[in-house]
């Protein structure tokens, strides 16, 4: 099965790609050539550091590479699930204890970062809310405990 990605989290990791092409991995070769140009390469700490780093990019190249072609670019903005939770959606939730509000965008694992507030498909937060609709509650296994939400808003903005 493709992992599916929406499509600002394609043209994030396409920037990241580029960016690490165009820029970082032109940079490291350099830095390797400089390095070299020190002489003896068995102690020379700015050669294997550079070596290591090209090391990363590279890494990093070919996972990127890989993800992006076996991706399902997902329009969520094309969606049309109205109050029902489906990948992609933009959900606002209302801790029921403290009524302090969350919002969380359900993406692809390969887009996820819980600072910007997008949760994997695969999380069991998400799992808990897929099939859900405006109005719902919800109960949430979480390390520190079992929560519970009410789902103030699901919207589907790309």
């Amino acid at each position: 099965m493709r992992a599916p990605i929406t499509v600002k989290g394609a043209q994030r990791l396409r920037a990241e790609l580029e960016e690490l092409k165009s820029v970082k991995r032109p940079a490291v070769i350099n830095a390797i050539a400089e390095a070299r140009a020190h002489g003896d390469l068995k102690e020379n700490a700015e050669y294997h550091a550079a070596r290591e780093q090209q090391g990363f990019i590279e890494g990093r190249i070919k996972q990127l590479e890989a993800e992006l072609s076996h991706a399902q670019v997902i329009d969520v903005a094309g969606l049309n699930a109205g109050s029902r939770i489906v990948f992609g959606a933009t959900v606002e939730l209302a801790d029921v204890e403290t009524d302090a509000s969350t919002t969380y965008q359900i993406v692809g694992d390969l887009e996820a970062d819980i600072k910007q507030g997008w949760i994997a498909i695969s999380s069991p937060v998400a799992r808990a809310l897929i099939g859900k609709h405006e109005g719902d509650s919800v109960t949430i296994e979480a390390p520190g405990g079992t929560r519970e939400y009410e789902i103030v808003s699901v919207s589907y903005a790309g």
